[in-house]
């Protein structure tokens, strides 16, 4: 076949045009290897062409393979049934059908076929429909590989093949209308026109891109002919929900203006300018990236403006999740930019007249923040001030404060030192150093004083007992390093008339699911009776040394430690106090003593009192002072009457444990089971 014949047959049996070619020939057989035109190869070709009695011509046509690379269309079969004839204007029109198998998406697997034509005209005219969805194209006959579309109700997994030229994505629902023009080439596809879909859904292999539900209209222009695939898009989106990475967005039942321009290549998408303007909400331009794996490679803000709570509720809550904040109530204004690079943050830039947020997990809450942060990696900012009214972290509560901070060698410091109230007291932040870019090492460091913070506020917002007395402490290292917080040195604290040494502190995912934390605590000189007097115990006098280590809390719950507790200066304890020590034991008071005897005394000499618990689990061994027979002294007595507390169960359950301590401190008669 000649490269004329070559065109006319598939002009014939591609469906892209009858007309200008006699081949309305009765008992027709044609059969070809393999037939290619700009753009589309079919392979397998089997065509039968036979006359009808009325004088039309049943045309019957297979082909095993067609290929259009710039559709994503391979090895797709072709069938094509119907009968062609001439009407009164000399025009060639085939009616007939059309099924294609193996097409992305399920694309016209068994539509109806319309063909004129019209050689004067130099025309060609294809209608095509299945269901509700209809296709309409208008091409030149001497340029079939030019056509004018019209798509009505088309599904959307139909254009899968083409997406699959571009991305790695895939369309799950939705419908389109559109009016385009379009350019097929050897290297791949030129078009543009209007277009509105609707119910929208596509997801990709890793989940990271993904939308339902979307409604979109605007015009659009692809090109795939050279280099990377360009898309350019200016579009109002009407609902539905979009996830871009990090970022994921619930779109409103009004019109949000959506411009872009973006570049597709094997797989990784990049949105060079974007622009959103979603006006009681979010207005931003800037610019996206995605590698062919879907992870998120630029995220670049050059101005945005938020207005909240709707900005957050629509565009925010996702990604502060991935930053610790689940479901923050946050009200006001903001304006900023942010660069994010594959390598790392670049810079960001925040300034508000007044914001309010509010953590759901009650971690963090800030009131009347006003100001400006502004940092970068590698030049140096101007310095600026950050104020609020009132800030809280993990319950603490502390007061209105205005810090000055400035930007110099990637690091974000504390200009002067801050004062903050805090329950009555004060903490100074001596110096802050805060490396944003930082994603291994060093993040932050910082040293703290703690100066006269009421025991009792200090109690009621962690939820203990009302503790007296004020806490003092200074920690002279505090960093971030990696994932965790840790103090270098430690935190000491004037407590209960004694001292409190904190060491070794490690705080890892402070702000997430499931914070761990771990340190050494030493008590020395504790006031007994102060302690017993808070916790409603029974009372004790003396003093208290101990050492709490190895300590280990997962999501602020004990999991480990050996908690070695002693007073051996002697002093007096009450009927009560000896009663909730012996339960707590597991065991009882010694024979020696008698009950009768005990009910007459309220309190009772001793010279040493010893607890020990190492927990590992849920299960923690219990010992004492020293062994005894069947069990481990609590209470050694001094004097007369003469007390000895034992204890018989070496190992308990944690809950049950506990569970005893609050029945203690709670007034009732602990039970042991």
């Amino acid at each position: 076949m000649g490269t004329g014949s070559h065109h006319a047959f598939l002009l014939c049996v591609a469906l892209l045009g009858l007309g200008g070619w006699p081949c309305a020939q009765a008992k027709v057989l044609l059969q070809a290897q393999e037939v290619s035109a700009p753009g589309i190869t079919l392979r397998g070709l089997t065509a039968s062409v036979d006359e009808n009695a009325d004088g039309g011509v049943r045309v019957h046509a297979v082909a095993a393979q067609v290929s259009v690379p710039a559709m994503g269309w391979r090895r797709v079969a072709l069938t094509v049934d119907g009968t062609m004839r001439r009407d009164d204007r000399l025009r060639w029109i085939f009616v007939g059908d059309v099924r294609l198998g193996a097409a992305p998406g399920g694309a016209l697997s068994k539509a109806s076929v319309g063909i004129t034509v019209n050689a004067p005209a130099n025309t060609l005219v294809v209608d095509l429909r299945q269901g509700a969805a209809q296709v309409g194209a208008w091409l030149p006959l001497d340029q079939t590989t030019h056509a004018q579309i019209t798509l009505k109700n088309l599904p959307a997994e139909w254009l899968q093949g083409l997406l699959s030229t571009i991305w790695s994505g895939r369309m799950t629902a939705g419908q389109m209308t559109a009016d385009l023009a379009l350019d097929l080439r050897n290297e791949g596809l030129q078009s543009s026109g209007t277009f509105a879909v609707a119910k929208v859904a596509f997801d990709t292999p890793t989940g990271t891109l993904a939308a339902l539900n979307l409604g979109a209209a605007g015009r659009y222009s692809l090109d795939t002919t050279r280099g990377p695939a360009r898309v350019d898009l200016d579009a109002s989106l009407n609902g539905g929900e979009v996830l871009l990475g990090p970022l994921y967005a619930r779109l409103p039942d009004h019109a949000v203006q959506l411009g872009l321009r973006a570049t597709a290549q094997r797989g990784a998408i990049a949105l060079n300018h974007l622009h959103v303007n979603d006006p009681d909400a979010l207005q931003l331009d800037g610019a996206l990236g995605f590698d062919a794996k879907g992870a998120l490679t630029t995220l670049q803000l050059a101005d945005f403006h938020a207005s909240l709570p709707a900005a957050n509720s629509r565009y925010g809550e996702t990604w502060l999740a991935t930053l610790g904040l689940h479901q923050p109530s946050i009200t006001g204004e903001l304006d900023g930019g942010l660069d994010l690079q594959a390598d790392g943050l670049h810079s960001f830039t925040f300034s508000t007249p007044g914001l309010d947020l509010h953590d759901a997990d009650g971690r963090v809450a800030i009131t009347g923040l006003r100001g400006t942060l502004d940092w970068a990696r590698d030049t140096d900012r101007p310095a600026t001030t950050l104020a609020w009214r009132t800030l809280q972290f993990y319950r603490l509560p502390f007061g209105g404060a205005q810090s000055a901070w400035q930007s110099r060698n990637g690091t974000l410091a504390l200009r002067q030192p801050l004062t903050v109230p805090v329950m009555k007291g004060t903490l100074r932040v001596g110096t802050l150093d805060w490396r944003p870019a930082a994603a291994r090492g060093q993040r932050l460091s910082t040293s703290l004083t703690l100066t006269k913070v009421d025991m009792a506020a200090f109690s009621q917002a962690m939820g203990w007992p009302a503790f007296p007395g004020t806490l003092g402490g200074a920690i002279p290292s505090l960093r971030w390093v990696d994932d965790r917080i840790e103090l270098d040195g430690g935190l000491s604290a004037n407590l209960f008339d004694g001292y409190l040494d904190l060491t070794k502190l490690s705080l890892q995912e402070p702000l997430g699911a499931t914070p761990v934390l771990t340190a050494d605590i030493a008590v020395q000189r504790l006031d007994l009776g102060a302690i017993t007097s808070v916790f409603d115990f029974g009372g004790i006098t003396g003093r208290l040394d101990g050492t709490i280590g190895g300590l280990r809390l997962v999501n602020w719950n004990p999991v480990a430690f050996k908690a070695r507790l002693l007073a051996d200066d002697g002093g007096r304890i009450s009927q009560r106090a000896v009663n909730n020590l012996a339960t707590v034991g597991g065991g009882g008071v010694a024979a020696g003593l008698q009950g009768a005897v005990l009910k007459l005394f309220k309190t009772f000499g001793y010279k040493r009192i010893g607890l020990n618990c190492t927990l590992q689990g849920t299960v923690c061994q219990m010992s004492g002072l020293e062994t005894t027979d069947g069990g481990y002294t609590i209470v050694e007595g001094s004097g007369l009457p003469h007390l000895h507390v034992v204890g018989h169960q070496t190992q308990v359950d944690w809950p049950t444990l506990v569970r005893r301590l609050r029945e203690a401190i709670g007034g009732a008669a602990p039970e042991v089971r």
